[in-house]
């Protein structure tokens, strides 16, 4: 029996990228269209009162009368919303907070509301639809999906349900699809990661699985636990899988030990959600660089990430922007977030259509001695290296070591996690090392000028990141570890951990 499904998929595929291409080749214009509609929709609500949008007809008016805010500057407003107050930052209350960990005040209970939900569940079914609309593989419609996510067990604040984003969106799985999608909804509920990954492994290990998603460490997490109870390759009991979805951290630092524990290669698809909203996915499988959405009620503002923390820094729209210049974006939606900073870095790498790379986070760099290394640059430095010397890694983090003893000189420690530690760490060093000074030219300047000398490799024993992450009740779900600290927090965990 011939199965219609995938034909089905590749006629809605091609219908859904050609509405898509209308206005990726109309940036610009999209961009104030939606401008536009924002404002009038919010100009009723207090914030819009208060920051009299009435008076907003073009970007230039709008920075005049709304600054860039991030969590903590918008928090009054939002905790009127949290209190059940209505027309606050958008128009009625929101139907959901996604609620996330991490700032300085405790939780983050972020806005979803009637008008911003559907952008999360069609952004990522578009993602899909163009892989399939240019590769033509369709077939694994017809086999099983699993996503790894949080639990979409919600409370509730004030009548309005709360969870974490992924199972927020685990409410909106559309129902051709609740066929295919493991795990069960009782293993999904499981609170207690590890315990949740081994009965995922039980539902899955028999299964026809085409797709798997989730962050690259937790997959990896699920892939070795099949490897081990199986003890065969993921690739082959799973024959049919083909394509890995992701999002959330660079997949490169991982993609050798995935190709390792997979048995082969798979295509990927990379995608950059967030509680705030879903910015951008990877549209062609040879392009570098994911398609910003600027069709999806959010109004996108960029300021170079350099000049972030000057006086009043120039804000960009989509039309100002240019290739290889690292920004900080800024975002207004249709949830209610104003001029809102989410903290990551992001740099275009074309502009016809706009994709971009993230580069990392605008707090979380290194600069203790006024080298600014970001998340780019390491992932760089590192993915070079392991193609250099052949090794694979499971997680890493770097630290500045200010005060090292007998007054030497500083320097970035680097704590990796190797699948297994080479006997040449100090060659694998030298490589990171240059990589960094060719990235970096304030960091070679530090180095040259014996400001500080080259970094150190301290390699950890299998686990540590698991069991720094456990030790934070940060194990699995969206959860990651941040790849540069500008202070000793988590490299003193680790070592606490690694010296017993």
């Amino acid at each position: 029996m011939i199965n219609l499904k995938p034909l089905a998929a590749k006629l809605f595929a091609k219908t859904v990228v050609n509405r898509i291409n209308k206005w990726a080749n109309n940036p610009v214009e999209t961009q104030k269209k939606v401008f536009k509609q924002l404002i009038t929709q919010a100009k009723n609500t207090q914030f819009g009162k208060d920051h009299r949008f009435i008076k907003i007809k073009i970007h230039q008016d709008f920075v005049k009368h709304v600054p860039v805010r991030d969590y903590e500057a918008l928090k009054p407003y939002i905790d009127k919303v949290v209190k059940g107050e209505e027309n606050v930052l958008w128009k009625g209350k929101p139907l959901y907070f996604a609620k996330t960990s991490g700032t300085t005040s405790g939780a983050k209970y972020i806005p979803l509301t009637k008008e911003s939900m559907p952008t999360h569940i069609q952004a990522a079914r578009n993602a899909i639809l163009c892989y399939i609309n240019e590769t033509g593989k369709a077939d694994f419609v017809t086999g099983k999906m699993i996503f790894l996510q949080g639990s979409p067990v919600l409370s509730e604040t004030n009548g309005i349900k709360t969870g974490r984003l992924s199972g927020i969106v685990a409410h909106f799985v559309p129902k051709y699809l609740q066929k295919n999608r493991l795990p069960s909804w009782e293993t999904n509920c499981i609170d207690d990661w590890e315990t949740k990954v081994d009965a995922i492994v039980e539902e899955t290990i028999h299964q026809n699985m085409t797709v798997i998603s989730g962050i690259p460490s937790w997959v990896q997490m699920y892939f070795e636990r099949l490897v081990s109870k199986s003890g065969k390759k993921v690739g082959d009991l799973f024959k049919n899988f083909n394509l890995f979805i992701y999002g959330g951290v660079n997949y490169e630092p991982y993609r050798n030990k995935f190709e390792e524990l997979i048995g082969r290669k798979v295509d990927s698809i990379e995608l950059f959600p967030a509680s705030e909203g879903f910015f951008a996915f990877q549209d062609k499988q040879e392009e570098k660089g994911m398609l910003l959405l600027l069709n999806s009620g959010i109004f996108y503002e960029f300021i170079k990430a350099d000049e972030f923390f000057n006086h009043n820094p120039k804000r960009l729209t989509i039309g100002e922007v240019k290739t290889g210049v690292n920004y900080v974006m800024i975002i207004s939606t249709n949830a209610g977030l104003w001029a809102y900073n989410i903290g990551d870095t992001v740099m275009f790498t074309s502009t016809n259509p706009y994709r971009v790379v993230v580069t990392g986070r605008i707090k979380h760099f290194i600069s203790a001695f006024g080298e600014h290394v970001i998340g780019k640059e390491v992932e760089e430095a590192i993915n070079q290296a392991m193609k250099q010397h052949g090794f694979s890694i499971s997680e890493f983090t770097v630290a500045p070591k200010i005060n090292p003893p007998e007054e030497a000189l500083p320097y970035h420690q680097w704590f990796i996690e190797f699948e297994k530690t080479p006997n040449n760490l100090s060659e694998i060093a030298i490589t990171i090392d240059q990589s960094l000074q060719n990235q970096n030219s304030y960091y070679k300047d530090l180095i040259t000028g014996k400001v500080l000398q080259p970094l150190k490799i301290t390699p950890l024993p299998p686990g540590s990141f698991n069991n720094y992450m456990k030790s934070q009740g940060k194990l699995g779900g969206q959860n990651k570890i941040p790849r540069l600290t500008n202070d000793r927090k988590i490299a003193n965990a680790l070592l606490k951990d690694k010296n017993g």
